[in-house]
């Protein structure tokens, strides 16, 4: 049989892939719909012959990145029509009632860069629906959209949310599935925090991460190792919520592909080695309307309108409903340790590190709020929508509330200190009841429950099989099976 020759496939230059992606992301954020860049890109896709396939991805009630390939001229026919068992999911359906659609979100469209993804291919985001084509319920992107389109329908806001990623480059691939409790996790390289050889590894890992993100239209702002041995974190401009939140799943994808290649593994695991940092992903949010960034007023403290302070005190007032979102996995408890600049203090500040939401100095334009206390392995939807929903309350709360809420900052009380006291506020949330939906609230808390009751209670000093093996982002069913 005769080979395919690669370059009978797309392969775009990064500035072509820039130039291109850039538009695509400014139409989005100009609202065009989703129906209209449908009619666009299908007429695209018929004359380019050079796609062969399109990756659709859409992302778990737990936060793992799923992702299939659907031929070309497939997707041209029967975009509509979309199925896939969900049984096969963790936490979406039982087998006598799997069927589930996926609809494509066309403003999601970007070209992808053919060294990390291979040729010819492009990638679009997915909803997930019913057989009936109503929106899923357990899927937290259609969630997350359907809530930043109601508040832009009926109040003409856009929030805007920018995630600083953390993560550690470990030496070989697959580190996490073949974890062993007595050698650890080991990093690519001791180099660290400003003080990293122009040409170490890190460096280079962080470089070609850096090139692909500019190529898929992130926006770069600043590209450099942390604090921790190994440990990056890329950052870049800030985008729509739904963006966001698509950006932090893509971002992640990028960086386990490319330090595959190096022969490493990118880890998003809050805390993979002790005695060290642990990795976070603060998440800054504001809140724009007409073009005018409503969280600022010069007058205000540290900066902050009286709606963005009503905005963080219901975070902090719910902090411990929520902290089973922000901080979903057994090992995400590790990292909330006082003694590494952990965020674990219920309570806002401008400078110490050590509060869950910080207020970063700003101006008219950049003035946000900080919510460090996240943990890079969440579900970005499901923790966007949470903040979303709690802020909103305060925003709209009646003065007897909004006292309530406010009362958070005279307390001083620290977040749930390992997973099962968060899992006892979460089980307890009536918040978080209302905001997930009861069937939601237990599809989620059966789940962590599943992998808790496979770590120790007390994991003392030591980092555990069960805490990595089982871990939502890395297991599979094998190793599962293999408890």
């Amino acid at each position: 049989m005769e080979k395919t020759n690669p370059s009978d496939y797309l392969i775009l230059d990064s500035h072509e892939l820039l130039e291109k992606n850039i538009e695509i992301k400014r139409e989005a954020q100009k609202k065009v719909s989703t129906d209209v860049l449908r009619t666009k890109i299908k007429q695209y896709l018929k004359k380019e012959k050079r796609i062969k396939a399109i990756t659709v991805c859409f992302t778990d009630l737990e936060g793992k990145f799923m992702r299939l390939d659907y031929d070309k001229n497939f997707v041209l026919e029967s975009d509509q029509n979309f199925t896939f068992d969900g049984s096969s999911i963790k936490g979406f359906t039982v087998q006598g009632n799997s069927d589930l659609r996926l609809m494509i979100d066309w403003t999601s469209f970007r070209w992808l860069p053919a060294e990390v993804f291979g040729p010819g291919k492009v990638m679009v985001f997915a909803n997930v629906f019913n057989k009936d084509k109503t929106l899923f319920p357990s899927d937290f992107r259609g969630q997350l959209q359907q809530l930043a389109d109601e508040l832009y329908q009926k109040e003409k806001i856009t929030i805007n949310v920018s995630c600083e990623i953390e993560g550690i480059l470990l030496k070989g691939t697959h580190a996490e599935e073949n974890f062993d409790s007595k050698e650890g996790l080991r990093p690519a390289t001791q180099s660290g925090y400003f003080h990293c050889l122009p040409q170490d590894d890190l460096i280079k890992f962080i470089d070609r991460v850096a090139e692909a993100k500019r190529s898929l239209g992130f926006e770069n702002e600043k590209d450099h190792p942390e604090v921790a041995p190994s440990q990056f974190e890329l950052n870049y401009k800030y985008a729509d919520i739904l963006m966001a939140a698509d950006y932090v799943q893509l971002y992640k994808l990028i960086c386990r592909q490319i330090a595959n290649k190096l022969g490493c593994t990118a880890t998003f695991l809050p805390k993979p080695r002790m005695n060290i940092n642990g990795s976070g992903m603060h998440t800054n949010i504001s809140i724009f309307k007409n073009g005018k960034n409503i969280f600022y007023d010069a007058k205000g403290k540290y900066g902050l309108s009286k709606m963005a302070m009503n905005f963080l005190t219901a975070i902090l007032y719910y902090a411990k409903d929520s902290c089973l979102v922000l901080n979903s996995s057994v090992n995400s408890y590790r990292r909330l340790d006082p003694k590494f600049e952990a965020p674990n203090e219920i309570k806002m500040h401008d400078c110490d590190r050590g509060s869950m939401i910080r207020i970063p100095l700003g101006n008219e334009k950049s003035t946000r709020i900080e919510v460090r206390s996240v943990a890079p392995d969440c579900n970005p939807y499901l923790t966007m929508y949470t903040l979303l929903a709690a802020g909103m309350k305060g925003i709209n709360a009646s003065p007897k509330e909004a006292k309530l809420y406010s009362a958070v900052l005279n307390k001083r009380e620290k977040l749930p200190g390992n997973i099962y006291d968060a899992l006892r506020y979460f089980k307890q949330s009536a918040f978080m009841k209302e905001i997930m939906t009861l069937t939601n609230h237990a599809k989620y808390l059966s789940l962590k429950e599943r992998v808790s009751n496979r770590s120790p209670k007390d994991l003392g000093t030591r980092i555990k099989e069960g805490e990595i093996k089982y871990h939502h982002e890395i297991t599979n069913q094998e190793i599962w099976a293999k408890y």
